[in-house]
């Protein structure tokens, strides 16, 4: 049985950075031609809205935020590889989170930039498949293509979630997650969607164009 248990993602839940078996190695990191140091303002994240689909109900994001969070796993995840979870929970300065969320027939969408983050794109050779554990829920993280954008690092991840629930009742969900590294920002789109669900859903394609959206803005 399938139904859709991820709305309550709305409400951002406060994780950890946690995280150890190599994964299959990726080449799906995507560089800007230059790293020059570019201006980010994280206050007109608001203005990426404009990139969702009529009929979406929006709320403002408060305090910390990651993908791995609106993936639906909660404090003391565990990635396997542990190095991998710096993809998906990475060490940052909660107090800098600017970001939104929104909800509709298509899924749940999230968007945030967050200040303060470091990154090693030598990571990404052990993390081109790795999983995610919380309790009774797991996922499947596998590296895909991102859109190339200027003066960035980008990163894709496709996660698979499922949640064993009582009565041995599973939940599922997908998650398609793209991010941005903007010197010491990351910048991230997270669409949840639920496999089971009679409406289309919001895919990977969004996910990449709401991204370069919102990279676009928040440059100004």
């Amino acid at each position: 049985m399938r139904r859709f248990g991820l709305i309550a993602a709305l409400a951002v839940l406060c994780v950890l950075p946690a995280c150890g078996q190599s994964g299959t190695p990726p080449v799906p990191l995507t560089t800007g031609p230059s790293r020059a140091e570019t201006h980010v303002n994280p206050a007109n994240i608001a203005r990426a809205r404009s990139g969702l689909p009529a009929g979406y109900e929006v709320a403002d994001l408060y305090g910390p935020a990651s993908p791995v969070a609106f993936w639906g796993f909660g404090p003391g995840w565990v990635a396997e590889p542990p190095q991998c979870g710096a993809l998906a929970g990475p060490a940052s300065d909660d107090s800098t989170t600017k970001g939104w969320s929104a909800s509709g027939p298509g899924g749940i969408v999230h968007a945030a930039v967050i200040g303060r983050v470091t990154f090693d794109p030598a990571v990404l050779a052990e993390c081109g498949q790795w999983t995610v554990t919380s309790g009774n829920t797991t996922g499947a993280v596998d590296l895909v293509d991102a859109p190339a954008i200027d003066r960035a690092t980008t990163v894709g991840m496709a996660t698979d979630t499922k949640t064993v629930v009582e009565g041995g009742t599973e939940t599922t969900s997908m998650a398609s997650t793209f991010s941005a590294y903007l010197d010491d920002y990351l910048v991230f789109v997270t669409v949840v969607t639920d496999p089971g669900s009679l409406n289309p859903p919001l895919g990977q394609e969004f996910a990449a164009d709401l991204l370069v959206k919102t990279v676009s803005v928040l440059r100004g």
